[in-house]
């Protein structure tokens, strides 16, 4: 009687063997008119360039967008989108929110109430005052 393996899938992880950037399009929209893309437009001329050429793994669009305050919207991995308004803002400032869109993940934010979550248990246990040689009544 043969003995076969039991097949089990990998579980991917994000950093083990590869990283996967979790943003995968940035979309900067802007207007020719109004006097809020004025940083807009100065970074697109002059920033966008050196900041596609070292981001290839994120597909950049720009597109117009009349009579509206320019934004630049991220689409993730997981399906969700992120927008941020850049109104009135200069290219160094608009450079700023594009890293912050890149280098996030796209999940909701989620507040925590305990400052360290665990899935194990304590190596030394419970903390408690009460235990230990230097207590005394």
């Amino acid at each position: 009687m043969p003995v076969n393996a039991i097949r089990l899938v990998s579980k991917s992880q994000n950093g083990v063997g590869a990283f996967v950037l979790q943003c995968k399009r940035l979309e900067f929209n802007y207007c020719d008119w109004a006097g809020s893309s004025k940083g807009m437009n100065s970074f697109l001329k002059n920033v966008l360039p050196k900041f596609a050429k070292e981001n290839p793994q994120i597909e950049i669009t720009v597109a117009p967008r009349p009579h509206r305050h320019p934004i630049i919207r991220g689409e993730y991995i997981n399906g969700r989108e992120k927008v941020i308004c850049v109104a009135n803002l200069e290219h160094n400032q608009i450079l700023q929110k594009a890293d912050l869109l890149r280098n996030s993940s796209g999940l909701k934010l989620k507040r925590f109430n305990k400052p360290v979550k665990s899935e194990n248990q304590s190596v030394r246990g419970i903390y408690s005052p009460f235990h230990g040689a230097n207590w005394q009544i």
